[in-house]
């Protein structure tokens, strides 16, 4: 980590067809080998399942699913006196949108259906009705920072 200055933030460009830049930063994230048309037929095609499946806009439905998958809380790693305690912190509003896709992604590849499409679709539903590995893995997280509430008097 260089100690001159802090790393300038990228701009992601919206995606074509909503116009919407966190639906890009997905893409990005589903995106593998530089294959950015690939992921975005993956989710446009994950996006139609989602419109045959429900009456609600894809975009809203994800954004739903993004939000209740967004943790407010980790616990983070502090180093007293020798030893290393898990120290319960709040999460800033971009990494809590960054952890909650990566976890959707994840979630996604790791699912049993057939095509990427149907696993994108299927995990962005799941998690629209709070249920699902990603969902799970956000309570995970907010179990671990509430069983470590004693050391949050070592925040820094």
């Amino acid at each position: 980590m260089s100690r001159r200055r802090a790393a300038e933030k990228r701009i992601v460009l919206p995606d074509h067809k909503f116009k919407d830049i966190i639906l890009a930063k997905f893409m990005n994230r589903i995106m593998i080998d530089g294959k950015k048309s690939t992921s975005e037929r993956i989710v446009y095609g994950a996006f139609k399942i989602l419109s045959e499946k429900t009456d609600k806009s894809p975009i809203d439905f994800f954004h739903e699913a993004l939000d209740n998958v967004k943790p407010s809380l980790e616990v983070r790693s502090r180093r007293v006196g020798g030893a290393t305690y898990q120290v319960p912190m709040e999460v800033r509003p971009r990494r809590a949108q960054t952890l909650a896709m990566k976890w959707m992604v994840d979630s996604a590849t790791k699912r049993n259906e057939k095509t990427m499409r149907e696993r994108v679709a299927n995990e962005i539903l799941d998690a629209f009705n709070n249920k699902g590995n990603s969902v799970k893995k956000r309570e995970e997280t907010h179990k671990m920072a509430e069983a470590n509430r004693a050391f949050s008097h070592f925040r820094w």
